[in-house]
């Protein structure tokens, strides 16, 4: 392997945890909110790390995918049954796509609501302005959304899992950061 595709390939490995690790802030600060009381600061504090966790998912996944496009990263897994070529192509497709409509339509939300969009001290622009009617509807399908995206990171974590113990291949411990 070249030292460049060496690099290439831990930067994807690396921001593939990244991500993982943005995923469990996202979900994890918007349910931890439920334990305040509303309208209280610890509440708003969870709301806005959320929103910034989020927002950086959506920057994430455009490094991946411009990566991604650059490198053909994806082809250096092992080739597999049809089916399962298939699967796995679906899900990641399933999962870029949770990266980037999720916090679109979360950003989309807070800007119909005619809220300040908190990103790491700075307010980044409404993309539309406000609207009760389509604010619901955006929020109503982040929810949504987003609880498909547990769905799709069960499968996928899953998916990882049986190519480790049950398939017994090197699909997982290639992904793990301290791989050589």
């Amino acid at each position: 392997m070249t030292r460049q595709l060496g690099r290439t390939i831990r930067l994807s490995i690396g921001l593939h945890w990244f991500t993982v690790l943005l995923f469990v802030a996202a979900y994890a600060t918007i349910e931890l909110r439920e334990v305040f009381p509303k309208d209280s600061a610890p509440r708003e504090m969870m709301k806005s790390w959320h929103y910034m966790a989020g927002l950086s998912i959506f920057a994430v996944a455009w490094l991946r995918l411009i990566l991604r496009a650059l490198t053909q990263s994806g082809s250096q897994f092992e080739a597999t049954s049809g089916w399962q070529a298939w699967a796995s192509k679906v899900t990641h497709v399933a999962l870029y796509v949770l990266m980037f409509v999720l916090p679109l339509l979360g950003w989309l939300t807070l800007s119909a609501n005619g809220d300040t969009i908190p990103f790491f001290g700075f307010n980044l622009p409404a993309l539309i302005g406000p609207n009760d009617r389509i604010a619901e509807f955006f929020e109503e399908s982040h929810e949504v959304i987003a609880k498909i995206g547990y769905g799709l990171i069960g499968i996928h974590s899953l998916a990882a899992l049986v190519h480790h113990y049950v398939l017994r291949d090197s699909t997982l411990s290639r992904m793990l950061p301290t791989r050589s």
